[in-house]
């Protein structure tokens, strides 16, 4: 028996549900070549940050101007530069080269703190050949006198200011962390997304106790952080219609999260984590055993797996919900002896 892994994921047809997504792997013309032959069906590159850009002009700026108000002859020590080659620009390069070399659509990705620059970027990367272009919706709310209604309008208005100034296909990915989910992802589709990444994973910041600095620590999503994603594209899948890509993304790392992922109604199944600790081969292991599952539990295709345990297909679609809380609590065992804990 052989089985049809193909998928279309933001209009693109792809040959599996696997695609490797934003890491330093993907970021790189080598790794991304390495990721490819490994059998990815796309890759999503790394964020491109605006306040990277912000930063480095200012230390540009600073580095240039240093002494120029005390001695005039400092304003000879550098030549006027006509052009340099910053963040961005560095970025648009790796595009364009990861672009040329690749045989599997490359996506964007894009993280702005004004609107004026991620319409500005976003115009910039469909330039350079992204086939289309993921807005990363990675911010704190951390100012108490802007409301949710507040945060929520600011997002759906750069989503469609972005929509209406590319022609590429869009997806947004968002945090979960919405003050009402369902309705966000209604409102940004509404607002021009063709697909929505569930979810954005934020890193928490921790304390160094010797030097008190604020230090970022980095951990590698593991299988359980899946099920977040797993609950909402179930949810979400027959309330946004089949036209809207999903796709799930934290915690994949073997072939049953894939098939988890197209059972609740995802289009493609993000990795990230699996890779960056097995290496790009990962990815050639994982497609394997998805194959081996599908031909043991008689599944021709992709389609045929796709959306068969979201909300509307299940028996009990509470499950996702509410009722899961209960039984969820009722799972761990009373009889367990805790005195041994």
């Amino acid at each position: 028996m052989t089985v049809d892994l193909r998928t279309r994921y933001l209009g693109l047809d792809l040959r599996t549900p696997i695609v490797a997504s934003p890491s330093p792997l993907t970021g790189e013309l080598a790794s991304a070549r390495l990721l490819e032959q490994a059998g990815a069906a796309a890759i999503v590159l790394p964020s491109l940050f605006e306040e990277e850009i912000v930063f480095e002009e200012l230390e540009i700026n600073r580095s240039l101007e240093a002494g120029t108000d005390s001695f005039a002859e400092a304003l000879d020590y550098f030549p006027t530069i006509p052009s340099f080659a910053g963040v961005g620009d560095r970025y648009l390069d790796r595009l364009r080269q990861i672009k040329a070399q690749a045989g599997i659509p490359v996506i964007a990705s894009l993280n702005a703190t004004t609107q004026g620059g991620w319409v500005r970027y976003a115009r910039l990367m469909q330039d350079a050949g992204a086939d289309a272009l993921e807005l990363n919706l990675y911010h704190v709310a951390a100012d108490p006198g802007r409301t949710s209604a507040d945060v929520e309008a600011a997002d759906l208005a750069l989503i469609g200011a972005v929509r209406t100034s590319v022609t590429i296909p869009v997806a947004v990915k968002l945090s979960p962390y919405y003050s009402s989910m369902a309705n966000v992802a209604r409102h940004a589709v509404d607002a021009g997304a063709d697909g929505l990444v569930l979810f954005n994973r934020f890193y928490q910041p921790d304390l160094d106790l010797d030097t008190l600095d604020v230090v970022a620590r980095l951990e590698l999503s593991q299988p359980w952080e899946l099920r977040l994603p797993l609950r909402w594209i179930a949810i979400l899948r027959p309330e946004l219609g089949p036209d809207v890509s999903l796709a799930a993304t934290s915690g994949i790392g073997s072939a049953t999260d894939v098939v988890k992922a197209l059972m609740v109604g995802a289009d493609v199944a993000m990795m990230t984590s699996a890779i960056l600790r097995n290496g790009p081969d990962k990815i050639r292991t994982v497609e394997a055993s998805l194959r081996a599952w599908m031909v043991e539990h008689e599944y021709e295709s992709v389609s045929q797996l796709r959306g068969s345990a979201s909300s509307a297909a299940v028996e009990d679609p509470s499950a996702f919900e509410r009722a899961n809380y209960m039984r969820t609590l009722r799972s761990w065992s009373a009889s367990r002896d805790l005195t041994t804990a």
